[in-house]
């Protein structure tokens, strides 16, 4: 079976959904060139706990989780199986990683999980088993989760982190568009791009002290840590493909990036 790479998604707005522009054009050329999958293991920035949880629901309601959006937004449903076999393999592979998890029977799928997915696999046939994310731990808890994961590429599963490579919502007062673009925007993406592509992952790891603007770009982690996910998944040679799906509302980045091995080895830089 063909080992398959590990992505992580900028999501955007719920309303990413009914207008996925450039976004949904990038996810539609990413999911026809990549194997199908058997299934999809998704870390989402909206699901939200102090230990790793597994979503084990044998099908995963469709969550809106969010308001004040126009009511179209609420009738979309994304009725995708879960896999409750794999979910119980997953809480097993985290807890031999030493990283305390549990299951939870009743999660469905939060707009982070199911917005890109509807642009990736629209049809909704492919097995989902979401996997919480933990704020208070930061990136090398979540870099070794994904490394816990990595076994799973090579039996056909995708393993994806959702988030947003810039999220400060902050900034939707300040007045910045598609003509005035937030200026922390550019040097903080392509500070990560460049790390990714050196392998520099004790920088990426660090990235709140080393990258530019960080605090600006992310007032709070959670939005990058599903980065570091699907970075850990991709395995110690990761290559990482930059997929630029633009910057909406002049702050929020929508880059994708696609994680294969192998390459040169992740070193400290």
């Amino acid at each position: 079976m063909t080992t398959l790479p590990s992505l992580y998604i900028s999501h955007g707005s719920p309303m990413t959904a009914l207008h996925p522009g450039l976004t949904g054009a990038r996810l539609a050329e990413l999911a026809a060139v990549l194997p199908r999958p058997k299934a999809i293991v998704m870390a989402s920035a909206h699901w939200l706990s102090r230990k790793p949880l597994v979503g084990s629901a044998a099908a995963a309601e469709t969550i809106h989780d969010f308001g004040g959006f126009p009511a179209a937004l609420y009738q979309l449903r994304y009725p995708a199986p879960g896999s409750p076999a794999l979910a119980e393999r997953i809480v097993q592979m985290l807890d031999q990683a030493k990283l305390a998890p549990g299951a939870d029977p009743a999660r469905g799928l939060d707009h982070g999980a199911w917005v890109p997915l509807r642009l990736l696999y629209p049809d909704a046939d492919i097995p989902v088993v979401p996997v919480s994310i933990q704020p208070e731990l930061g990136p090398a808890h979540h870099y070794a989760l994904g490394q816990a994961l990595a076994p799973l590429r090579d039996e056909g599963v995708l393993v994806i982190g959702s988030g947003s490579i810039t999220h400060n919502l902050h900034d939707l007062r300040a007045g910045y568009s598609d003509e005035r673009q937030a200026p922390y925007v550019k040097p903080f993406i392509d500070w990560i791009e460049q790390k990714l592509a050196a392998g520099g992952i004790d920088a990426l790891l660090d990235y709140r002290r080393q990258a530019p603007f960080a605090e600006r770009a992310h007032p709070t982690d959670e939005h990058l840590l599903p980065l570091f996910v699907a970075l850990g998944a991709a395995g110690a040679s990761a290559r990482a493909q930059r997929i630029d799906a633009g910057i909406d509302m002049g702050l929020l980045a929508m880059d994708i990036y696609r994680f294969d091995g192998p390459t040169t080895p992740l070193t400290a830089r």
